[in-house]
């Protein structure tokens, strides 16, 4: 009887060991419908996105990176993983070089022929294409199934879900829609904003602010004429700031003609985290709550007296 229940056991055991074999060589389809098998879950990754980086370390996957893009700088402790160049100039000597099982990539900053070189040189590659906040829930959702991380990345994915219902819920019962344009270029290097189809368009909806240039799409280029035109209730810059000389916020606020703005009468310049705000990964709804309390919370920036 104990030599039945014996081998029983291993095959029961064996039986597992097959099913959770299969399951990982199926392929899985990446943001680019392009199919992706693994053997096992990824071990020794190369994220060259920023976002895709940061979405490793939050669903618990950052020990599986051993490369990654030049810009990629969140949290602090992937400053000590190799770099490797990326966007138009990537090195995919560099990459093949640290012999990953994985290399994930955006759309929209790798050329598929790069994609396409990784794969005959052996390397699997999964693309990301995370345009809107649906398309960095998916994002995450895909690169935890691929390092074996579903479970924390389900958790991710509702937290920031929750975060954000909790957002709209609470601006709700605002009464006036006030407008809202975002500086993500200065001055000096010609004023871009965020229009429709990008992060802070979403953002802006989320806490019922109107973005002031919801009819552009994308990322557009505007002029000084423009942005006086439509005088904003607040203005957003994400422009970076090193401690040295005006603050981006006064030197917004030094512009000739924009003293007559509503954003700047009212002392409504806000300074937000370039980085948060801007990359598909888990700390856009960081950003969102951020603005919220500048603009609502205990934080909010307050009228001039």
């Amino acid at each position: 009887m104990k030599s039945t229940r014996k081998y029983l056991s291993l095959m029961l055991a064996l039986l597992m060991m097959l099913g959770m074999t299969a399951a990982l060589a199926e392929p899985v389809t990446d943001m680019a419908d392009r199919e992706v098998t693994l053997k096992e879950p990824a071990k020794r990754v190369v994220a060259l996105t920023a976002g895709d980086v940061e979405i490793l370390y939050a669903i618990g996957a950052g020990d599986t990176l051993v490369g990654r893009g030049e810009y990629c700088n969140y949290p602090a402790e992937v400053l000590e993983v190799p770099s490797v160049q990326s966007g138009m100039e990537t090195n995919l000597e560099q990459i093949i070089a640290l012999k990953p099982d994985l290399v994930i990539m955006a759309k929209m900053a790798q050329p598929k022929e790069q994609a396409d070189a990784l794969v005959e040189a052996g390397i699997p590659v999964a693309v990301t294409d995370a345009a809107d906040i649906a398309g960095t829930y998916k994002a995450i959702e895909l690169i935890g199934t691929l390092t074996g991380k579903q479970e924390q990345a389900a958790a991710v994915v509702a937290d920031m879900q929750i975060r954000f219902d909790a957002l709209r819920e609470k601006v709700a019962g605002a009464q006036a829609e006030q407008t809202v344009y975002f500086e993500v270029s200065p001055l000096q290097y010609g004023l871009w904003t965020a229009g429709q189809n990008t992060f802070m368009q979403e953002i802006a909806q989320v806490l019922g602010l109107k973005n002031a240039f919801e009819d552009v799409s994308g990322w557009a280029e505007v002029s000084q004429e423009q942005v006086l035109a439509r005088d904003p209730d607040y203005i957003v810059t994400v422009a970076m700031y090193f401690g040295e000389g005006p603050t981006p916020q006064e030197e917004i606020v030094a512009r000739a003609g924009w003293d007559k703005l509503k954003a700047v009468q009212n002392n409504h310049v806000i300074l937000l985290d370039s980085d948060e705000i801007s990359r598909p990964g888990p700390r856009l709804i960081d950003a969102a709550e951020h603005l919220y309390e500048m603009v609502y919370g205990e934080q909010q920036v307050q009228p001039a007296a």
